[in-house]
């Protein structure tokens, strides 16, 4: 009697075993590898235990899946990214800037998050300004933690030796003929070079990202943003040229050094106000203390304009494991993770609830200022075409040789006709990913 009830029992615990395992395979096979644009610092650090903190959820609050974090150094990460496109194998989840949603979309190595019911409740959450980098043709292909800041930081110790006005609310800031006052008082007082706008960041995105606002505050923009997406007649149009033209003025006020032997302008006191991102915040509060302020930029025109965008989140349409990947993005999303970032970069949070407890964009403190112009509609995206790097390689191009003393209305031109030549050579072929670099 024993023997063949021995017999009857043992293959039941055979085909138990090769299931637990099977199933053990599976779960160890949804590995889903994550990039992010890291070096060595506290934002890596912060991503690492993110990864972590995902991988010791409960199994099914994951997908059963594991993520292994990639950080790749910022100078090489758009090329990285390009070469991994070409031979096929991008990671499941994957890093990239803004402006650049529209052209992995295009090339068809995105999946549309708007179909991962999980990430409903995310995208109801966000900021209208990190929903709209992500959408190309109505469809949301990325999301981003946090959206960037553009403003002016000043020295209260400068401005007020100087008895200006001193705007503190987004809708407030300088006009022009304001502005200008400003910086000729301070260069009578004895600052060297009152504004510092950041050339040391060398002829790149920086120059689109932080300087294109200029041109959209003078009325005028990079391409037309309709139908035709020409750049002739926009950014070599009456406005535009009017706005570098008063750009080249500061510089040949001696109001901006366009080649500063470092990074410490502001912080060393050879500059008053400094025009740069939100990036900066830890280490100017540490050089200036309460002398610091965050004021908006300057009103060129009727209404005032800054700066968005930034780096966000997108599932690879190779990705074997799409909904596991989108189990990580809305781990990435929860307001633990954002703010465990942009407690570091000094960054908008990205969701309402995440922006509710950051101790940074409380009411009242400094930077409320780069969320109140997120949320009054001031900031413009960067244009959402598939071929924006080849538009920003030729403003920021254009910027550095009229810094430099070329005339306004010819080195736009041909600003033009680069970017219209070669938005005309894009339509007949596969669009390219080649991303730029964020500042």
């Amino acid at each position: 009697m024993n023997a063949p009830r021995a017999m009857a029992v043992r293959p039941a615990r055979v085909i138990s075993a090769v299931l637990l395992g099977l199933a053990a395979c599976m779960v160890q096979a949804q590995v889903i590898t994550v990039w992010v644009h890291a070096g060595p610092g506290p934002e890596r650090d912060a991503y690492v235990a993110s990864v972590k903190a995902f991988n010791e959820r409960p199994a099914a609050l994951r997908g059963s899946a594991q993520a292994q974090l990639v950080p790749v150094p910022e100078a090489t990460y758009g090329d990285e990214v390009a070469r991994a496109a070409a031979a096929g194998k991008l990671p499941c989840v994957l890093e990239f800037d803004g402006p650049n949603v529209a052209a992995y979309a295009a090339s068809g190595h995105l999946l549309p998050l708007d179909g991962f019911d999980r990430l409903a409740t995310v995208r109801r959450a966000l900021l209208s300004s990190v929903a709209r980098q992500g959408t190309v043709n109505g469809r949301l292909y990325s999301l981003g933690q946090y959206d960037s800041g553009l403003a002016l930081w000043g020295n209260r110790e400068w401005l007020q030796k100087i008895g200006v006005r001193i705007p503190t609310r987004a809708d407030a800031g300088w006009t022009l003929a304001e502005f200008e006052d400003v910086l000729k008082k301070l260069k009578v007082a004895g600052v060297a070079s009152p504004l510092d706008m950041k050339f040391n960041y060398g002829v790149g995105e920086w120059f689109t990202y932080g300087f294109a606002p200029i041109l959209q505050g003078f009325g005028g923009d990079l391409i037309d943003r309709g139908e035709s997406g020409r750049a002739q007649g926009v950014i070599n149009g009456p406005a535009a040229v009017k706005a570098l033209s008063t750009f080249q003025g500061w510089v040949n006020a001696g109001y901006v050094d366009t080649a500063p032997a470092d990074d410490k302008a502001f912080v060393s006191g050879r500059s008053a106000l400094s025009w740069v991102g939100h990036w900066v915040f830890k280490d100017y509060r540490r050089a200036l203390g309460e002398r610091l302020m965050l004021l908006p930029l300057p009103r060129f025109g009727s209404k005032p304009v800054t700066g968005s965008g930034s780096w966000n989140f997108g599932i690879a349409a190779s990705c074997a494991h799409p909904q596991a990947a989108a189990a990580f993005i809305e781990h990435l999303m929860s307001r633990i993770e954002i703010l465990r970032v942009t407690d570091i970069n000094g960054a908008v949070p990205a969701t309402g609830a995440a922006l509710a407890f950051s101790p940074d964009y409380a009411l009242g403190v400094p930077l409320r200022l780069y969320a109140e112009q997120l949320m009054a509609g001031h900031a413009r995206v960067r244009p959402q075409t598939p071929n924006y790097p080849l538009v920003s390689r030729a403003f920021a191009q254009a910027v550095a040789e009229i810094a430099k003393g070329a005339d306004v209305q010819r080195t736009l031109n041909a600003a033009a006709e680069t970017i219209d030549q070669g938005l005309a050579r894009a339509a007949t072929a596969t669009p390219t990913l080649r991303p730029a670099t964020k500042p």
